[in-house]
């Protein structure tokens, strides 16, 4: 039989419909309102304390200028229409922006820091009941042992119950042979 051939859009609702790729979207949008928290901490209370620190500056005002800017200027003419200033074209600062990139670290490290926390509590939460079930599955096999012990030690009981029997029967066998043989004996006698 031929396997039907799957058209674009069921592919995709297949692919869109798998539980890893909905667990995937979830962690994303999670994860930009995670950075947007993150960047809030940094932006509205690490970089007040650090501009403490840097006398009222804020870490996007640390920089190394390399080439200084120039606005924009317009052409100053005089009455005539003469050009006494030429338009200036605007040239952007060109910079070492410092403070931006220790922001950006900082925000990593934030970032890093607090999903390390949620992991490692989902981690010990998730040990925890790993633990609590191999001690179920200990408790439940012991007890199976201690069960298979004593039937085990009643079978073995009963096995030597029967044989203390048989040894018992064989041995009244025994003792009527001899009286058999004994009775035989006197009849022959008389």
């Amino acid at each position: 039989m031929a396997k039907k051939k799957g058209t674009f859009w069921s592919d995709f609702k297949t692919f869109i419909t798998r539980g890893n790729v909905v667990d995937m979207a979830v962690g994303v949008v999670i994860g930009g309102a995670f950075g947007k928290i993150v960047t809030g901490l940094v932006n509205y209370i690490i970089n007040p304390c650090v501009s403490l620190l840097t006398n009222g500056s804020d870490l996007d005002s640390i920089k190394t200028v390399l080439v200084k800017g120039v606005e924009a200027s317009e052409a100053v003419l005089d009455e005539s229409g003469a050009v006494i200033t030429p338009a200036v074209e605007a040239v952007p600062e060109v910079a070492i922006l410092w403070g931006t990139w220790l922001q950006t670290i900082i925000d990593f490290l934030l970032v890093a820091f607090c999903i390390f926390a949620v992991l490692r509590v989902i981690m010990k939460a998730k040990n925890k009941l790993e633990a609590k079930k191999l001690a179920e599955a200990a408790a439940a096999a012991e007890k199976e042992a201690a069960e298979k012990a004593a039937a085990d030690k009643a079978a073995a009981e009963a096995a030597a119950e029967r044989a203390a029997k048989q040894a018992a029967v064989e041995e009244s066998l025994l003792r009527q042979e001899k009286l058999l043989a004994q009775l035989v004996e006197c009849m022959k006698d008389k």
